[in-house]
């Protein structure tokens, strides 16, 4: 296969990213992603999802009249529906939107890198796991486990995707989740309960969903890094594309 060059994995990591947000806005009451002047806006009014996915992506390399319009658009969609809490993603190399962020009140709260790859440049051969169904509800019991609120996307449809479930000593501990638009597979919810760590369950979780998608026809993979993730990711084949960095708004506790 042809070199994937980092700038299309970005992109096409991106546009997995947001077609996931559709797909779990489809599943929460009153949810939308916006695709507004400069700015694309998850918003979701109902919880659980309300806590975890009100995230806003701003386009980078805008002009100053153009990121004003992107923020005025991104504060005006939240506002709407209430929702005061919403972080806004910015890419790092960005940094007249950052300051135009702080300019508002914005602070930055955390950041997350994002990587890709081409799946024909995976490091690692499928892994030995003990494997659990990949029934939907267990991925969700699971889920919850590891920190996620309560009921967290328990609306949408899980057809759409596509989890592994690890287990050890007979006990789920170790998930994740594929989501695939057209030919690259979004990785999404890597985790390992925290008396199961340290044992490689997460890159092994991680290698086979990369595996699975190659299976199924993708040429590419995605995901969005932790700083505790990274090393992980990198030891499968996945590639440093910069950071994303997330501001929320000063008063939103």
């Amino acid at each position: 296969m042809t070199a994937v060059l980092d700038t299309d994995l970005m992109v096409r990591g991106t546009q997995t990213m947001l077609a996931s947000w559709a797909a779990y806005a489809d599943g929460s009451p009153g949810a939308a992603v916006l695709r507004l002047g400069g700015v694309t806006a998850a918003v979701f009014p109902a919880e659980p999802e309300r806590s975890v996915y009100n995230n806003a992506l701003l386009a980078p390399d805008l002009d100053r009249t153009e990121r004003a319009d992107a923020l005025d658009a991104m504060e005006s969609a939240y506002a709407s529906a209430a929702v005061p809490r919403f972080a806004a993603w910015v890419r790092e190399a960005d940094r007249a939107m950052q300051a135009d962020l702080r300019a508002r009140g914005y602070r930055l709260d955390t950041a997350t890198r994002a990587m890709g790859m081409a799946v024909d440049d995976l490091r690692l051969p499928p892994p030995r796991l003990d494997l659990a169904p990949p029934d939907w509800s267990a991925y969700l019991r699971l889920l919850v486990r590891d920190g996620a609120p309560a009921g967290l996307l328990e609306g949408v449809d899980p057809g759409l995707f596509h989890p592994v479930i690890a287990r050890r000593g007979g006990e789920d501990v170790a998930a994740g989740l594929g989501f695939d638009l057209g030919d690259d597979s979004g990785i999404f919810n890597v985790g390992t309960l925290p008396h199961a760590r340290l044992r490689g369950l997460g890159t092994a979780v991680t290698a086979l969903l990369v595996h699975d998608a190659a299976a199924r026809g993708c040429r590419t993979a995605s995901l969005q890094a932790t700083a505790m993730g990274e090393g992980v990711y990198a030891a499968v084949g996945f590639r440093d594309l910069g950071r994303i960095l997330e501001f929320v708004p000063s008063d939103a506790g």
